[in-house]
């Protein structure tokens, strides 16, 4: 289930059950009239937590790109696979028939992803039957089958000894086709936590699929990097996601 805030209300994921997701929204302040665009923000965790500096700090950057966001605080514990994904259909529909006062495009709707968060948007983003128009993705856990999956996210997913079969049902790279949306992903070669094959896993399926991507994979960095403002390297990425945002028109030229 679904519940949505406003940041200045205050809310925050100890408000609503483990069993609920939140959506909180981060809208630009001043726009001007115009109608701008949406992306939704999933923190990591390995589906056991979620990660502050994924969450509000990547909400602010978008805004300051002019772009509108929310930040989903989705179930954890036990939870059913499908109803997390329909969590995150459920907010990038919302996003799409926002009230007219949100001044949301309902055709430039995004999403990115951070690690658990990134396994989360991009295995809606390949399966759901509600897609974001553009993927964006930082480190994120890919695949569920040995030897490249994260042990905890697929765990924490799919519970102990889970069946063949779901790890390739929940495994992104299995289920991508040439409905995928658009994406961007970001990586380092030396990730100790989510091996650099899970983004590479989901690029060769994109290639394959027809579906238009850009891979950045840079040489060093830890795992969970947010905003990479503790590695000067990495923190590029903010600039090749804002031209890449830029190219599919979700950022203006100049900004």
């Amino acid at each position: 289930m679904l519940q949505v805030c406003h940041f200045t209300e205050g809310a925050s994921e100890e408000s609503v059950s483990r069993s609920s997701s939140l959506l909180t929204l981060y809208p630009v302040g001043e726009t001007n009239g115009e109608i701008l665009p949406f992306i939704l923000v999933l923190p990591g965790g390995g589906y056991q937590n979620l990660a502050e500096h994924e969450g509000e700090p990547v909400a602010r950057w978008l805004n300051g790109l002019g772009i509108h966001a929310g930040v989903l605080h989705y179930q954890l514990g036990k939870f059913e696979p499908a109803a997390l994904i329909q969590d995150v259909q459920d907010a990038i529909t919302w996003a799409r028939q926002a009230p007219e006062e949100w001044a949301i495009n309902p055709q430039q709707v995004g999403m990115i992803g951070f690690s658990a968060g990134g396994h989360l948007a991009s295995i809606t983003a390949v399966t759901g039957t509600v897609k974001p128009d553009l993927l964006l993705l930082g480190y994120p856990v890919i695949t569920f089958e040995d030897p490249y999956t994260h042990q905890g996210s697929r765990l924490n997913f799919l519970g102990e000894h889970p069946e063949p079969e779901k790890l390739h049902t929940f495994s992104s790279d299995r289920q991508a086709d040439s409905s995928s949306p658009p994406t961007f992903i970001w990586t380092t070669a030396n990730d100790a936590g989510v091996p650099v094959e899970n983004s590479l896993l989901f690029a060769g399926a994109l290639s394959k699929a027809g579906v238009p991507f850009e891979l950045h994979v840079f040489e060093d960095g830890r795992h969970g990097l947010g905003l990479s403002e503790d590695n000067a390297h990495c923190q590029q990425w903010l600039g090749c996601c804002a031209n890449w945002l830029q190219q599919h028109h979700f950022v203006k030229q100049g900004i």
